[in-house]
């Protein structure tokens, strides 16, 4: 005789009922900054800035950023990364961002980047999907 249909499977995963992340599975800010840090020396170190060329860089910087934040494996998490490069001439410069989220489970991490001719700065927030 079948089951009756009311009954809930046992192949149910777990993961799906989670409302937050257990301790291991959370976005980490420090292990994060040290992955942008390392994509950012990587890719800009002995660069010139170029207007022709800014754009691609910041997509590729963006776009490896990310890349490597998937591969921390947190589980329902969503990344936004925000990448700024321009011209170092002296000027100072102010970026501001505003966001709603919780605070037991969300985070951000940044670095910053300069040398003779440019500056980046590289931000990742972590959103945990509900």
């Amino acid at each position: 005789m079948a089951e009756p249909y009311n009954s809930i499977s046992e192949n149910v995963n777990d993961e799906n009922y989670t409302i937050r992340p257990n301790f291991q599975q959370k976005f980490r800010p420090t292990v994060v900054q040290k992955i942008i840090h390392d994509i950012l020396v990587e890719k800009l170190n002995g660069q010139v800035y170029s207007p022709e060329t800014c754009s691609t860089f910041t997509k590729e910087i963006a776009d490896e950023i990310k890349n490597k934040l998937k591969e921390l494996d947190l589980p329902r998490y969503k990344y936004v990364v925000n990448v700024v490069l321009g011209e170092m001439r002296g000027e100072g410069a102010r970026m501001a961002c505003r966001c709603l989220w919780d605070s037991d489970t969300d985070n951000v991490a940044q670095d910053i980047y300069t040398n003779e001719t440019l500056f980046c700065v590289a931000v990742a927030f972590g959103v945990f999907y509900y």
